[in-house]
Formats: C-alpha cells, structure tokens, sequence
C-alpha cells in the first residue's frame, strides 16, 4: 500500500489453483486481486455457487477482488453479440457476489488488414449496450487497451469513451499493451486519457513486444505513477506480469511468442511485485 496506490494483481499467473494463488499473495502482503483464472476456469465461466465458495475462501484469507478480470468485449466485431451480452449480464452477478464494482472489459477485435475506423460505429453501438446493464447494476466497466482491438491506441481508447458518454464506462492504463501498439504511453496516452483512468495495469515491455518487469521497458511507469500521483489518482495497481506461461494465457490472447522466461509462476509473480515497489520508492 501506498499513499495513492493499492496493490492487487492477476493471481492467476501464480498458479491456476486459488489455494495457491491466496497463499502467495499472503506472504507477499497483498489484500487484493483481480479475479479472473480460478482452478482452470475463466471467471466468466463459474456458476454463482462456485463464485460464491471463492468469495468464502478469500474472505477467510482477508482477501478483497479490486476488479473481475472478464473476458467480455474480447471478440470478433462481427461475431453474434446477444450471447455475449447475455455472458456480460452473469458477469456483473459474479461482481455483485464478489463485493467490486469494475468489470474489465475490451472493445472487439477487429480485422488487422482493414482500417479499424470502419467498424467504430458497431463498436459504440455494442459499447453503449454493455453500458446500460452496467447502469441499471451500478457496476463501471474498465475499458482495457488491449492491442488488436478497436480501442487498442489512445486516441481510439477516447474515442470510445467520449462517444459512449457513460458515468459507467471508465478506463484501464496498460502501458505494456500500448507499448506493443507504437503509442507513446507518456505523455501522449497520459494525457489523452488521463480523466477517465480509474484503474493501471503494471506490465511493461520492450519495442521488440517482449514483456518485462515494470520499469525495465519502454513503458515509461516510473513517470506515470509519478504524474498519476501528483494527479491525484488514488486506486489499484494491478500486477499483470505475464513473465511466464500460465493456464489460461492461449485463451486470452493470440500471440504469447514474447513470453521466454523460464520463471515459474510464484517466482514470476514475485519478481513483478518486487520491481513495482521499487519503482514507488523512487516516486
């Protein structure tokens, strides 16, 4: 805990059993994380009964879920939306039970070999769909930009969250992620989107999309958190090392070629959490 930031963290990546996944953030300190691989399941895949058994397990470790960690908005922009509106609707049950109020979500893949600007009025129109549960729900969605999505640089991340115009839809700041789209993180995505970030994401990378720990990259975190603080942003920051292969990581995304470590979960999770702090002290 800092004055201005939370830690919570992506504890799949330490192992795909939630034992495990407690009894690390246990000895790491850290009272919070973002739900999202639970003993090999997807959160968007555990009944209410399931995720209510998690919520008694966490609670017994003292551990609060800063966000869901949802996979909703992570398909083709012509892909069937009903389902997956209907998939959203369970998801925000699971937050309910769960005690958060954000839901991470993305705003559709996209075809690479066509102009992305071709599809954004499909994107607002599912955008704003996805909003309006999340209003009658008081849940906010966190808008993530993830690459290959519409909302993957930041002037599309805007866009998206000027056009949707929704007290409930705010941002997620993944530096790693912009790194590996060519967009400066800072200042220009900074200042971009700097009044509807809510929540960052810690995962760096290199201009060869190799992901590292935070603060070796070129995601420029140190002056983030920095200007982030100074801002006045007061939330979570949460650990997303992806250092090592982990259960769950084909499904999430298409391309895990950056990944080389040889670290094992744990000791992943830990040299991730190790360079944030190091990061703060200098801030």
């Amino acid at each position: 805990m800092n004055n201005n930031f939370t830690i919570s963290g992506f504890s799949d990546e330490i192992s795909e059993n939630i034992n495990e996944q407690f009894e690390h953030l246990t000895k790491l300190g850290i009272k919070h994380f973002e739900i999202r691989g639970v003993n090999g399941k997807n959160i968007s895949e555990l009944t209410e009964e399931e995720a209510q058994e998690v919520k008694k397990l966490a609670d017994s470790y003292g551990i609060s879920v800063s966000s869901i960690g949802s996979p909703i908005g992570k398909i083709k922009i012509d892909e069937p939306f009903e389902p997956h509106l209907e998939l959203l609707a369970h998801v925000i049950k699971l937050a309910k039970i769960f005690d958060t109020k954000y839901i991470r979500v993305f705003s559709f893949w996209v075809p690479q070999n066509e102009d992305a600007t071709k599809y954004r009025d499909e994107v607002i129109v599912r955008m704003k769909k996805m909003c309006a549960l999340a209003e009658k729900e008081d849940i906010i969605l966190l808008h993530e930009n993830e690459k290959k999505i519409y909302g993957d640089i930041a002037s599309r991340c805007k866009d998206v969250l000027d056009s949707v115009n929704s007290p409930n839809l705010k941002a997620v700041f993944d530096p790693a992620n912009f790194v590996e789209c060519n967009q400066q993180t800072y200042p220009e995505a900074y200042e971009l989107l700097k009044d509807y970030v809510v929540y960052i994401h810690i995962k760096d990378a290199t201009d060869l999309g190799k992901v590292v720990p935070a603060g070796m990259g070129l995601g420029k975190i140190p002056e983030l958190l920095s200007r982030f603080k100074n801002d006045g942003y007061n939330g979570f920051l949460s650990l997303e090392p992806h250092l090592n292969l982990f259960t769950g990581l084909a499904s999430l995304q298409d391309d895990t070629t950056a990944i080389e470590n040889k670290l094992n979960g744990p000791d992943a999770f830990t040299l991730a959490y190790n360079s944030l702090n190091k990061v703060l002290e200098t801030i």
